[in-house]
């Protein structure tokens, strides 16, 4: 039976995860735990680095030849394309192929990385081996469960930012916008990016709270989740601002790193650039952000609490010492 908190409090958390990142990796400071507990890092997060796309403006009305040039250009694509169909489908058809085999291949070691960063902050360790082959069920349960929700997530989406690439290219086509197309493309991209954010949250709570909630009862990721929306319905508010401080403890991480950069005359952004040595180097940052929602999770009651009990004080002279409880995982 689920404990009820007294209260619930997104701020709190912020201390003991501070303290966690100092007490994990600089006291006192080991390079060898810095690079081990970095691989499992890195490989938690395999594959999610995020892009950044510009826009620009597509209807330029101050010269009638920017459309002519535009639908020149697209009937020479179109009948490039149908002149050179017997290398370009299979080409097209061997990238798909490798694109989505890396992918799969990405999502599964990013699963298995989740555990293993998960166990080497909870348990304040510097360990691969172990937690790679512990948690191996529940790496696989949650590999598939992301893999049936980035499915949906494509179902979803695809048509939509397809319906939307559309009704761009054709007004762009044709070189003047239309009120009803421009209405019709607003409403289905905010329909996209309410969509997105749905997915994006789902794909938070899922790391942040229903990991750890498989880590210690060592279930499905279904199982996992149904417990965690009992949690989410009885807290729902508290939930709601947890993300919005995630929100400010993001942008106060971002203008930590921007300050670092910038002291460091751009010599550590360029070290973050490179895909191992950076998450090394971004090691504090990250531990903080695993430790932080695990912090914030234990407040509704020991039975969520994935760090183990504080070592027993010493017993006073003569008197023999207690035992000391195992850990929680």
């Amino acid at each position: 039976m689920t404990t009820s908190p007294r209260q619930i409090n997104v701020v709190e958390p912020v201390s003991p995860a501070l303290e966690l990142v100092k007490r994990m990796l600089f006291q006192p400071f080991d390079l060898g735990k810095w690079f081990i507990i970095g691989f499992c890092a890195w490989l938690a997060c395999l594959g999610e680095a995020g892009s950044c796309s510009g826009g620009g403006n597509w209807f330029d009305n101050h010269s009638g030849r920017s459309g002519a040039d535009f639908h020149h250009a697209l009937d020479q694509a179109r009948d490039y394309l149908l002149n050179n169909l017997d290398w370009i489908i299979p080409l097209a058809a061997f990238l798909i192929v490798v694109i989505l085999g890396l992918g799969l291949l990405f999502l599964w070691l990013n699963s298995r990385g989740k555990f293993m960063f998960l166990h080497c902050v909870a348990l304040n360790r510097a360990e691969v081996t172990e937690p790679w082959n512990k948690f191996a069920s529940e790496a696989n349960s949650l590999f598939w469960f992301r893999l049936v929700l980035a499915l949906a997530g494509m179902i979803l989406t695809l048509p939509l930012a397809g319906i939307i690439a559309v009704m761009i290219l054709k007004m762009v086509y044709h070189g003047e916008p239309d009120l009803a197309g421009i209405l019709t493309a607003i409403g289905l991209g905010l329909a996209l990016f309410l969509v997105g954010i749905v997915f994006a949250i789902i794909k938070k709570f899922t790391v942040d709270f229903v990991v750890p909630i498989m880590l210690l009862r060592r279930s499905k990721c279904l199982a996992a989740w149904k417990e965690f929306s009992g949690l989410l319905a009885a807290h729902f508010w508290q939930f709601v601002l947890y993300l919005l401080f995630q929100i400010v403890l993001g942008m106060a991480m971002g203008i930590l790193i921007v300050m670092v950069v910038l002291v460091t005359c751009c010599c550590a952004g360029c070290l973050m650039l490179l895909p191992y040595l950076g998450t090394v180097l971004l090691l504090p940052v990250l531990v903080f952000k695993r430790a932080y929602p695990l912090y914030f999770l234990a407040q509704f009651g020991p039975e969520y609490n994935v760090f183990p009990p504080p070592p027993p004080a010493a017993p006073p002279p003569g008197l023999p010492p207690r035992p000391v409880a195992p850990p929680v995982i």
